[in-house]
């Protein structure tokens, strides 16, 4: 059986959805499609905490599909910009558990990520799937990938 690490960057994916396509992203679709005839070794999706009751729910939803959810606080600078990355977390938990898989399933449109699949497919031999909304998906995550998936209605939720 295949093993496979699954890592979501939850606003990259929830932006890059609503910007395209108005909708928002299908977690439980996604789950069905990624883990069909494979192991998981790990899911963890990676997330801002505002604090408020609807983020709460979905975090739990999450959480029932199978993911860990590891989550940041939101911090609004004085400027009125706001802070809130996952990158190094995502990067730190690929390396540890994307060795340790056949495929590493990464949800993100980041570019700041291609690096690290360059790293995983070169020095591990883990094939990586990249999940992101074509159009806003760095084309040099693409082009590291083993595999790009783009992101379409078959996983999203009805408008």
């Amino acid at each position: 059986m295949i093993s496979v690490t699954i890592l979501v960057d939850v606003q990259n994916i929830y932006y890059t959805s609503r910007e395209t396509w108005q909708c928002n992203f299908d977690y439980n679709a996604f789950w069905r499609q990624i883990t069909a005839g494979r192991t998981v070794i790990k899911a963890i999706a990676y997330a801002i905490d505002r604090g408020d009751e609807k983020q709460r729910q979905f975090q739990n939803i999450l959480r029932a599909i199978g993911f860990e959810v590891k989550l940041k606080p939101f911090i609004q600078r004085a400027d009125g910009s706001a802070k809130g990355d996952w990158d190094v977390g995502i990067t730190l938990d690929a390396i540890e558990y994307g060795q340790h898989s056949d495929v590493l399933v990464l949800a993100s449109g980041d570019g700041d990520f291609d690096l690290l699949v360059d790293k995983l497919t070169t020095k591990y031999q883990t094939e990586v799937e990249v999940y992101g909304v074509e159009g806003l998906t760095a084309q040099a995550l693409v082009k590291a990938a083993t595999r790009f998936i783009a992101i379409d209605e078959a996983l999203l939720l009805p408008k």
